[in-house]
């Protein structure tokens, strides 16, 4: 038996906007700049089209090097989903211990939640010298959490190491634990500044109020979407790489070359796979923040634009379309084999029938 292949390195989420410049606008500053985000183009706006010299120089100049000196925002999918009242009870009993102020909007639960033993600073961000002016330049960052009911959680303003101190809180919190392998995560950095429209421009958020976290809320929505989106593309694309050989099997040789234990265990993991993805097409829509604070509906369409949720989701349903094509074309297979073993045992019962007969032909002319 030849040794398994090495799991190959994670694609993480499969959108354009890791490795490509794009730039989303956030109509969250005043009723213009929804109408100009919101007209109707699917195309990412560039940056020659960021209004003022400073918002377009800093854009230009935002890169991997500013990425340790500025706050993060990283997204989680660690669970199926979360124990809701469990969690909300745990951020209830630090009130005093970590100042956190648990609030339920909906899926989700927010609260700010702070390790250093004081309550935590209401930013307007951290300063980057040679990007911010004095006036944009605060002296610390809110660490705050978005916990979402279907397995999902975004940190805003924690430290790798404080990122990993409270998944470990989280942990007990966890239905349908995944192992620390198929974790996703997204990582983004942002600031706040009052010098231009908030937008997100190469995974970079950047806000007018650092304070708003109904703002951070609908773009916290969009960010634990797409991640969530993630683990379905993970699991999508392992099962098509495990199953690849089916077809070629059966183009070379014109049938299945499985068992029927083998085919059976296939068609019941493809089905649960399909199953996974169906229960979870209502998380994948828009969310009931939506309904209940319509003006933020613009904030969480434009962060779900950057993130190419509808695309990613479509493609999603065209690769889930083709498993299931391949777990009809198994089922089929398994009916046929079944259709042939039967035939088979009528011709077997017809031969002794008739070799019976035969014999007893032969009996009865020897007897005479």
């Amino acid at each position: 038996m030849s040794a398994p292949a090495a799991k190959p390195a994670k694609a993480g989420a499969q959108r354009s906007t890791k490795n490509a410049s794009k730039l989303k606008l956030l109509p969250a500053d005043s009723l213009a700049d929804v109408r100009a985000t919101e007209s109707g183009r699917d195309v990412y706006s560039q940056l020659d089209q960021i209004e003022g010299t400073t918002a377009r120089r800093d854009a230009e100049r935002l890169g991997k090097a500013h990425r340790k000196r500025l706050p993060r925002v990283t997204a989680f999918c660690t669970a199926g989903s979360y124990k809701m009242d469990s969690l909300f009870k745990f951020f209830q009993a630090r009130r005093t211990s970590h100042h956190s102020v648990p609030k339920r909007v909906d899926e989700c639960i927010y609260s700010p939640y702070s390790y250093t033993g004081g309550p935590p600073a209401e930013a307007d961000l951290l300063g980057l010298e040679d990007l911010l002016s004095d006036s944009d330049r605060p002296a610390h960052v809110m660490s705050e959490i978005f916990a979402f009911e279907y397995g999902c959680v975004v940190l805003w303003g924690f430290t790798e190491e404080l990122e990993k101190r409270f998944l470990r809180e989280l942990a007990r919190f966890e239905v349908e634990k995944l192992l620390d392998d198929d974790v996703e995560v997204e990582e983004f950095n942002y600031y706040t500044t009052t010098q231009y429209t908030s937008r997100i421009y190469n995974d970079f958020i950047t806000l007018r109020d650092g304070r708003n976290y109904m703002i951070k809320l609908a773009i916290s929505h969009a960010i634990a979407q797409s991640v969530k989106i993630s683990l379905f593309e993970e699991l999508v694309d392992a099962t098509i790489e495990d199953t690849k050989d089916i077809p070629q099997s059966v183009a070379e040789t014109g049938k299945v070359s499985m068992s029927r234990k083998q085919i059976m265990r296939n068609v019941g993991e493809l089905f649960i796979l399909r199953i996974n993805i169906n229960l979870s097409g209502s998380v994948l829509d828009s969310p009931e923040l939506c309904w209940s604070e319509p003006n933020l509906e613009p904030v969480y369409k434009a962060a779900r634009s950057y993130l190419e949720i509808s695309q990613r989701v479509s493609l999603l349903n065209q690769r889930v379309q083709v498993i299931s094509d391949l777990l009809s074309m198994l089922k089929e297979q398994m009916t046929h084999s079944q259709g042939e073993y039967l035939e088979w045992i009528v011709i077997i019962l017809i031969a002794l029938e008739i070799a019976i007969a035969v014999l007893n032909v032969i009996v009865d002319v020897s007897g005479e």
